[in-house]
């Protein structure tokens, strides 16, 4: 089979994306717990799907950010050194755990949205009062808290696809506050009670196609798909464009969790008193053009190994 190489940057699996934004996350979760209770305790008061529907996103918006807080501290634990030997199967440690729980916050978000669209349609057809006086002061808190915690999490959502599936839960909730707001300030000044489920059927079709995004993001890590932004042919090409290397197949690039590309490859050569230099050249490449730090890179000589089937 010829000579077996692993090339990556280090012996241990640098955090991820998602664990160096554990503190803002935490931040986020306790904020919009104790509003969540406010909002909730305000609908069943004034009697308002659009501030029920807040209240209900909010709490999608706390589940969310509580697995997402789950998964990120479960891959930390797994990757230490002690929880590695203590489970030698788990290769590569729980980061796909983060991605998993993205996946899950768009299953919730996609419910929530549904429900609110349900009951808004049947509330047209006879929209019930509302005290929009209160509905008013309580959509205010919710929008201040949701503001808060947009802040906390917009850096973050660049980097961690958990991260996103938490920042766009926050980012829907804080449109549908302020929806809240407008549903509201109608009613006071117009006693226009249609306001009231008409901005909930609005807020409802924002989420939607946000949140089918982020779940076809989460599959396509999932299924080990290469990442959108990293050319595979081109890749390929850069291989093939090293000094000594006559062949490249069995080439795999996918994602681990977000800000984790991982890579594996055959490169076949026509001297072997090459080898060192290839995978040096090779590893270097991969990394600066592509930010892949994590290359397997199998060597063999020329002849020495055919593609896998798959």
């Amino acid at each position: 089979m010829g000579h077996g190489h692993a090339g990556h940057a280090g012996a241990a699996t640098p955090p991820s994306a998602g664990q160096r934004h554990r503190g803002r996350l935490l931040a986020a979760f306790w904020l919009l717990t104790g509003f969540m209770v406010v909002e909730a305790l305000g609908a069943w008061w004034t009697g308002s799907l659009a501030l029920l529907s807040d209240a209900a996103h909010m709490a999608t918006d706390v589940l969310g950010i509580g697995m997402a807080l789950a998964a990120i501290h479960a891959a930390a634990r797994a990757s230490r050194p002690a929880a590695t030997r203590g489970r030698p199967h788990r290769t590569f440690g729980l980061h796909r755990l983060e991605v998993l729980a993205a996946l899950a916050n768009a299953v919730l978000l996609f419910g929530v949205a549904a429900y609110v669209l349900v009951e808004a349609v049947r509330r047209v057809a006879d929209p019930p009062d509302v005290l929009a006086g209160p509905m008013f002061t309580v959509a205010v808190a919710g929008l201040a808290a949701n503001v808060a915690a947009f802040a906390l999490l917009r850096t973050g959502a660049r980097e961690s696809l958990n991260v996103r599936g938490a920042y766009l839960e926050v980012l829907g909730d804080l449109l549908s506050s302020a929806g809240v707001l407008v549903a509201a300030g109608v009613i006071l000044v117009s006693g226009w009670r249609y306001a009231d489920p008409l901005v909930a059927i609005a807020v409802a079709l924002f989420i939607l196609p946000r949140t089918l995004a982020l779940a076809r993001a989460a599959v396509r890590v999932l299924v080990q798909a290469a990442p959108r932004h990293i050319p595979v042919p081109e890749v390929r090409a850069t291989l093939a464009a090293v000094p000594g290397v006559c062949d490249v197949h069995d080439l795999h690039v996918w994602t681990l969790t977000s800000g984790m590309d991982v890579a594996s490859a055959h490169l076949t050569i026509g001297a072997a008193d090459r080898l060192g230099e290839v995978l040096a050249v090779a590893r270097e490449e991969l990394r600066e053009r592509y930010g892949i730090d994590h290359a397997t890179l199998q060597v063999e000589p020329s002849g020495g190994c055919s593609p896998a089937a798959w």
